[in-house]
């Protein structure tokens, strides 16, 4: 059985997706099937209402007959070195839709993104992985499971250990670590266009 069944649904007919924007559950238009690096099923497409890129995560139709690839495993010696204004979104697993959303906004923005991979295979007290040494700047997703998170914890500690820049995107009424309680910090949750437009500001100084 494929480890990633717990993923899948059988709604074969109208695939929905909560859009982060519009604060509402909508039916994906032009959707297409994706894979996350660690080899999850997704779904991308647009917004009928806004027309931002949305993403649900789990193995609709669109994924019968595609064989799931094999996780991506990253490695300083084989990946390309990433540009030094590189944003690194770090969240948690539960929130990879909702990130990968707003790592596409951002990009759109013309900022450059990296997104964290929480994963077993990176052990932090053994190394730090490339792309946080790589990146100046970082777009923490604030969340209840972020904020239980080791390896989204040891990211952010990381970063201001080296007193590089952190941004908070705040998806729920949650206080972050206090350690950085003073970083910038946007509630998408309330006006997402808004705080998002601010957050690209702050990014860009």
């Amino acid at each position: 059985m494929n480890n990633h069944a717990e993923y899948y649904t059988d709604d074969d007919e109208v695939i929905e997706a909560y859009c982060v924007r519009c604060k509402e559950t909508i039916e994906i238009e032009n959707p297409i099937a994706v894979w996350t690096r660690r080899g999850i099923p997704a779904t991308r497409g647009e917004c009928p209402i806004c027309a931002g890129t949305v993403f649900r995560m789990g193995r609709t139709a669109l994924h019968s007959g595609e064989a799931r690839p094999a996780a991506v495993q990253v490695a300083s010696n084989t990946r390309t070195k990433l540009a030094q204004d590189t944003a690194y979104v770090n969240f948690a697993e539960g929130d990879s839709a909702i990130a990968e959303q707003l790592a596409d906004d951002l990009r759109k923005a013309g900022i450059a993104t990296w997104l964290h991979e929480e994963s077993s295979d990176v052990h932090w007290a053994g190394g730090v992985h490339p792309a946080l040494t790589e990146c100046s700047r970082m777009v923490y997703v604030l969340s209840a499971e972020s904020l239980n998170s080791e390896s989204v914890t040891a990211a952010w500690s990381f970063f201001r250990s080296k007193g590089k820049r952190i941004i908070i995107a705040q998806l729920m009424p949650l206080d972050p670590p206090d350690a950085i309680r003073r970083s910038p910090r946007f509630d998408l949750s309330h006006d997402y266009k808004s705080a998002f437009r601010q957050m690209v500001q702050a990014l860009s100084q």
